[in-house]
């Protein structure tokens, strides 16, 4: 077996880990559950390369990416219910029907017109699924995974009932939305209620996953960057205890905070 440019021969490869006869012990014993988490880190991991602009990785980490439906429908064709041929129809079959201003006579003259057919299309589906399965006429949330990171589903679940109108005016409106939701986790944890508390942060959150979408940023790439953010300066106060000689647990918050804003400072220079 010799590496190739062409993508049946990935498929080949994964038939034959998955092969009795001669197959990896390991792919063997995988099934749909247990593999799933790889296909999640996957797609961070080619997010993660994106976003460093590494190019190099990127190329590595999407043909990692690209394994995980070869491995998922290689053990749907052995139950016998799909291949990777009928993935790769169904999805050519959805972007034809999706772009009818390209493979068909309507016109979309800019991206916000081709977005806004792509969205009446989905909804379109939405509800024939549901007419198919004897179903109630369906909500626009449907469809917004649920397995989705917590921040990511806040913001595209108010992305899709501000479609039909259910949203804030404007920025501001929803700022002081959040105000509200602050006073009120205050107001929880100022009572010692732990549940109330648990439930008005998480009405703060949402509330700011919703504020980042009126502001168009998106709420999971802005966290992340706080994250890194706080890795580096916090990396740069442990540098500086160890350069003053005093073990960070006994330095204090005084001297630490110290630390903290000479970086703050260096990075507004």
């Amino acid at each position: 077996m010799q590496p190739s440019r062409d993508i049946s021969r990935l498929i080949e490869i994964m038939a034959a880990l998955r092969n009795p006869v001669g197959g990896c012990p390991w792919d063997l014993v995988q099934d749909f559950s247990t593999i799933r988490h790889y296909t999640i880190e996957e797609a961070y991991e080619v997010a993660d390369a994106i976003e460093r602009q590494d190019l190099s990785d990127l190329r590595e980490e999407l043909g990692d990416l690209l394994l995980q439906p070869i491995y998922h429908a290689q053990m749907a064709s052995e139950a016998g219910h799909f291949d990777i041929g009928d993935v790769i129809y169904g999805i050519t079959e959805k972007l034809i029907r999706r772009h009818p201003h390209v493979f068909g006579d309507l016109d979309a003259n800019d991206a916000e017109a081709a977005q806004g057919r792509w969205e009446a299309i989905k909804a379109e589906e939405r509800a024939a699924k549901a007419a198919r399965k004897g179903e109630v006429i369906p909500s626009v949330l449907d469809d917004v995974a649920a397995t989705l990171p917590a921040l990511a589903r806040a913001e595209k679940l108010t992305k899709r009932a501000a479609r039909v109108g259910f949203d804030w005016p404007d920025l501001a409106a929803v700022a002081a939305k959040v105000t509200e939701e602050l006073e009120e986790v205050a107001e929880a944890a100022a009572s010692g209620d732990a549940a109330a508390t648990h439930e008005e942060i998480g009405d703060l959150l949402f509330a700011v996953a919703n504020l980042a979408r009126h502001a168009g940023v998106d709420a999971e790439a802005a966290l992340r960057d706080a994250n890194q953010k706080f890795t580096r300066r916090f990396h740069h106060v442990e540098a500086r205890v160890r350069e003053d000689g005093v073990v960070i647990e006994a330095a204090g918050l005084e001297r630490l905070d110290g630390y903290w804003n000479e970086i703050r400072a260096a990075d507004k220079a």
